[in-house]
């Protein structure tokens, strides 16, 4: 797939319904890239299987607190300047990038600097959503290193890290990123071909670009475009989302620490949600969604607010005060729940002392009625039996 300015607004609109409230901007990610593109030209996004088990790929992102990039635009080099000094110092040139996460500012940043530098970005993420830590990734869970890393920051400052574990390498890269002003842009988990095959999330920038494209067409035939993004999920790896909640925006509280943002967002329901509460907690992203004592909601699965007449997601950073929202949920990708993933990124390892479960089994008859992706035909098997 050849990806155009044209293109990159409907990745921009479908990846920040998949950054579950974070990612960073995909507004100035958009921006960003198409001005790459208009300079340099189209970038081709290649599947998995037409990498070669000897490329070498590089993971290119944003690292900081999303709300920094409001008030402080990168100034476009960073990404380049990090795949640079990692090249430099692997002896070794990168033949394809690929995002970390496909969700937000941080699907678009390879196409910056793959625009620039003539190269492919590879179809699939470590996340397929975001996250708001390194260690979060498939390409950690499944053996990959993290290291060695660099980050870049916008006055050409580039720290390389080599760490004992990706752990480490979160914790010293977050404190560095924060010493460059709360973002840096960075190269990190270089992988060859045979490994970034092995731990990927496929697919999953397409899968953002279907989106939009379906919230595109949803605009011009002017049908309800919340259901389309759900619609839109249904033949995924994914599978089908579904509307959790839907309120108006009573109260955030937002704070920026330790190089996150990190807050909670309280929801007062209307319609079918008269007289209910959601609370939403973030860092970053969306992590748990409660209405009342109940969660509905936890990471990994994705927990997005769309604009009930747009559909267009709402981000954490541009969340206010009277806004009206449909809260989603939609099913991580079954690589995302193995014991060894929700070691790493489940509820516990944000503070909640809760069990993961997956929106498939919260929601029996709701899956029973449209369907799972085949991995996933084992919560079926889960579900209590329909009442007679």
């Amino acid at each position: 797939m050849r990806v155009t300015e044209q293109t990159l607004e409907a990745l921009s609109i479908g990846a920040a319904i998949l950054g579950t409230g974070g990612g960073g901007d995909p507004l100035i990610g958009k921006l960003m890239a198409q001005q790459a593109i208009a300079e340099y030209g189209p970038v081709e996004l290649v599947s998995l299987d037409e990498i070669d088990d000897t490329d070498v790929v590089f993971p290119v992102a944003m690292m900081g607190a999303p709300t920094v990039f409001l008030e402080k635009v990168p100034a476009g080099e960073e990404g380049y300047m990090a795949v640079q000094r990692m090249e430099r110092h692997l002896g070794k040139k990168v033949t394809a990038l690929c995002p970390i996460e496909c969700g937000g500012m941080n699907s678009m940043i390879p196409f910056v600097v793959a625009a620039r530098m003539g190269l492919p970005v590879v179809d699939g993420d470590g996340m397929g959503r975001a996250f708001p830590e390194l260690q979060m990734e498939t390409f950690h869970v499944l053996g990959v290193s993290g290291t060695p890393a660099c980050i870049a920051d916008e006055w050409g400052n580039v720290v390389l890290f080599e760490t004992v574990d990706n752990y480490r390498l979160e914790s010293f890269a977050r404190a560095c990123t924060v010493k460059m002003g709360g973002y840096s842009h960075l190269v990190d988990y270089p992988m060859t071909g045979t490994q970034v095959k092995g731990t990927a999330v496929r697919g999953t920038v397409s899968m953002a670009i279907r989106l939009g494209e379906a919230l595109q067409e949803a605009h011009r035939s002017h049908v309800n475009p919340v259901e389309a993004v759900l619609a839109a999920t249904r033949n995924t790896i994914y599978g089908h989302g579904i509307a959790l909640f839907q309120g108006k925006v009573v109260d955030v509280s937002r704070r920026t620490s330790d190089g996150f943002a990190v807050g909670q967002a309280r929801l007062q329901g209307f319609d079918e949600e008269e007289g209910k509460s959601m609370v939403i907690d973030f860092q970053n992203e969306n992590l748990i969604a409660k209405v009342g004592d109940e969660v509905v909601a936890s990471v990994p699965d994705l927990i997005t607010l769309l604009d009930p007449d747009t559909g267009y997601a709402i981000t954490n950073e541009r969340l206010r005060y009277g806004q009206r929202v449909v809260v989603i949920g939609i099913p991580t990708p079954e690589i995302m729940r193995s014991e060894a993933a929700l070691s790493v990124w489940g509820p516990k390892q944000f503070g909640y002392d809760i069990p993961f479960i997956p929106l498939e089994q919260a929601y029996p008859d709701f899956y029973r009625r449209v369907g799972v992706p085949l991995e996933k035909e084992k919560y079926l098997a889960l579900m209590p039996p329909l009442e007679r």
